[in-house]
């Protein structure tokens, strides 16, 4: 036996790696699951709860608490270590499920969906200090691997899933029957996380307790602007702009300086990152809704439309992958966001000129085969451009731009909603697609001028 082969750790499923990888794999997998499970369901748990006008703050809620679990669980994990953080933001994730679960009205459901944005954003921060913990760094990029697909098959096999679910028993069910499941993975990861602790935790700075205050102020904010359609439409929209300005005083030291102003290098890089989430999620979410409201399909059905584009963005996630080198960064992220502009303009057509249902799969698996062809690049963008150093705060900033971007999108189409039923969000996510090519044209990629 060679040396090599004596030196080389076993893979991430044999050995002392199998039951973190099969319990850290799993959460990922069932807070994806959630993710898109919810977004299929949302017409039915509005129509039962009579909160059709909070239907937007349920997804943005659950995006904002998550820029919060980042920050705050991101920042205790460093200090600390990550057994705690991990578990207590399991806990969180779980007690999301229950209260939403349980719900019997609309604002009780929404401070579910909130607790299980809070504890999701700081899971995934915990499992990536696990990860750099727990496997050697030759067993990175197999984790990483795993990670990406617990997210596809729930995208492929999540919204007809929780569609039958729905149908057959309750959409309770879709919440509280995952419970027990996160229970079963959590456990699993036990032995990893013995000893992981620091034992001597270091004192959050200033400068932690600022990220994690600015993290709560843009939360909130988002959940307010969410909530301006519950009150009157003149002073709703006379608020939003106020909304903006402190969602963006707050995020300023969260993003690389040059980011509002689209320099171009890492900050238009960042920017594109919070324009494509905000097209992508703003339209996503109302697909389902079209779907059942207008053409009267039933839950598990309309699901397929969302499955459809998760199919789509693995498949250009795999084409872009082989390509590697050969397939330009700046190249991939254009052509990536031409498609989503042009899969938010097909819905926009088709609520418009009342095409089959049959059009808005088709454009919706045009959007996802954009977000797959440009999101891996912008991860690697994001590196490239980044100073030694600076790599953890840049990844954060993306992570948490694409957040925010998602939620205010959703914020804002849902004032849009109340007064243009489907044309006013369609509109708004295809006017940011048009903004997310001009960008991807001019600045995506290209090095900063300081």
């Amino acid at each position: 036996m060679s040396v090599d082969s004596d030196i080389r750790p076993p893979g991430i499923l044999r050995g002392p790696y199998a039951l973190t990888t099969v319990g850290a794999w799993s959460l990922v997998f069932l807070a994806a699951f959630e993710s898109l499970a919810v977004t299929t369901i949302m017409p039915i748990v509005t129509a039962d709860l009579d909160g059709r006008g909070l239907y937007a703050l349920a997804f943005s809620s659950t995006l904002a608490a998550g820029v919060v679990g980042m920050v705050g669980f991101g920042s205790w994990a460093d200090r600390r270590g990550p057994a705690v953080p991990l578990l207590v933001s399991v806990g969180t994730f779980a007690l999301g499920l229950i209260v939403a679960g349980t719900a019997t009205s609309m604002p009780v459901f929404v401070a579910g969906r909130f607790l299980q944005g809070l504890g999701a954003g700081g899971e995934t921060v915990a499992l990536y200090v696990l990860v750099a913990m727990v496997y050697p760094s030759a067993l990175h990029i197999k984790i990483f691997g795993a990670f990406a697909s617990a997210w596809v098959l729930p995208s492929m096999v999540g919204p007809f899933a929780a569609g039958l679910v729905a149908d057959a028993l309750s959409w309770h069910w879709v919440f509280l029957g995952v419970v027990a499941l996160v229970g079963v993975s959590t456990a699993l990861m036990l032995p990893s996380l013995k000893g992981r602790d620091r034992a001597d935790p270091v004192r959050a700075t200033s400068a932690d307790a600022r990220r994690v205050i600015e993290a709560a102020v843009v939360a909130v904010s988002v959940v307010a602007l969410s909530s301006l359609g519950e009150i009157e439409p003149v002073i709703a929209w006379l608020l939003v702009p106020v909304a903006v300005v402190v969602i963006g005083v707050a995020l300023r030291h969260l993003v690389p300086a040059g980011t509002y102003r689209m320099r171009a290098g890492l900050p238009a890089t960042v920017a594109f990152c919070g324009i494509a989430g905000g097209v992508f999620f703003g339209t996503e979410v109302y697909l389902p809704l079209l779907l059942h409201d207008r053409y009267g399909l039933p839950t598990w059905l309309s699901g397929i439309t969302l499955t459809a584009g998760a199919i789509a963005w693995a498949l250009a996630s795999a084409v872009q992958g082989r390509l590697g080198d050969r397939l330009d960064p700046g190249t991939a992220i254009r052509a990536g966001a031409a498609l989503l502009a042009g899969g938010a303009l097909t819905e926009l057509v088709t609520v418009v000129l009342h095409l089959p249902p049959a059009v808005a799969a088709v454009g919706w698996f045009a959007a996802g085969a954009g977000m797959g062809t440009l999101y891996p690049r912008i991860s690697t963008l994001v590196l490239a451009l980044s100073a030694p150093g600076e790599e953890g705060f840049n990844t954060a900033a993306k992570s948490i731009t694409d957040a925010v971007g998602a939620s205010a999108s959703l914020a804002v189409a849902g004032l849009l909603f109340a007064l243009f039923p489907f044309i006013g969000p369609f509109t708004l996510t295809s006017l940011l697609g048009v903004a997310a090519v001009l960008v991807a044209s001019g600045r995506v990629g290209t090095p900063s001028r300081r």
